[in-house]
């Protein structure tokens, strides 16, 4: 395969997996997800348009992304869990962020975190921060782990396939995607101020009822 056979954003890489392969791969993943801002998604995808021509093997790109991904992540909540808390708290009350409003977000992650996880895998900019604000809303990293795990996986098993079975037509179906996958951004980003709204009208309420009492 020449590098003109990666269509679109996909041949940029193709030097870089022409001459690293596999190590590109677990690489970039790895470094993605944990807030380097490298094409870790990208260069899977262009991985797997190479496999489907027979210049990888498909089973090793599957297996060194996930490894990657899963491994990416985990530093992720490390640094969100020993690192970001403390700055969080020590700042953040110059935004309104008080330690009793972190106590409560991570008592809604530790709830609702595993389907955020394994959701925003596949979302670009969540991806990215996924595991360090898990490891700040201190979400157990043995349910971080499982999740993130399952997301890894099915990230990595959709676009390997897709890439692998696409081909040339990856660049299409990559943009029909992405454009729908901002839409499931905002979709997320509204549903959590719907539910801080509703928190914050219930206490007021609460409150209203105890000073009427």
């Amino acid at each position: 395969m020449s590098s003109a056979e990666l269509p679109g954003v996909f041949a940029t890489l193709a030097p870089v997996l022409d001459r690293y392969g596999y190590l590109a791969v677990g690489g970039f993943v790895l470094l993605e997800d944990f807030g380097v801002p490298t094409p870790g998604e990208t260069i899977l995808i262009a991985a797997a348009v190479y496999a489907g021509a027979g210049r990888l093997s498909i089973a090793l790109v599957v297996l060194i992304a996930w490894v990657a991904a899963v491994v990416g992540d985990n530093i992720g909540y490390a640094i969100g869990t020993y690192g970001g808390r403390r700055l969080v708290v020590k700042y953040g009350r110059y935004v309104l962020i008080t330690e009793e409003r972190l106590e409560k977000a991570g008592r809604f992650f530790e709830r609702h975190g595993g389907k955020v996880v394994v959701v925003a895998r596949f979302i670009e900019g969540l991806r990215q921060v996924n595991g360090i604000v898990a490891g700040t809303s201190a979400m157990t990293w043995r349910r971080f782990l499982f999740f993130n795990a399952l997301g890894a996986a099915l990230w990595v098993g959709t676009w390997s396939a897709v890439g692998y079975f696409a081909g040339s037509h990856i660049t299409v179906i990559y943009q029909q995607v992405t454009r729908y996958s901002l839409y499931v951004a905002i979709a997320i980003a509204l549903a959590l101020l719907a539910l801080i709204g509703r928190a914050v009208v219930r206490r007021r309420r609460r409150r209203t009822t105890s000073d009427a009492g």
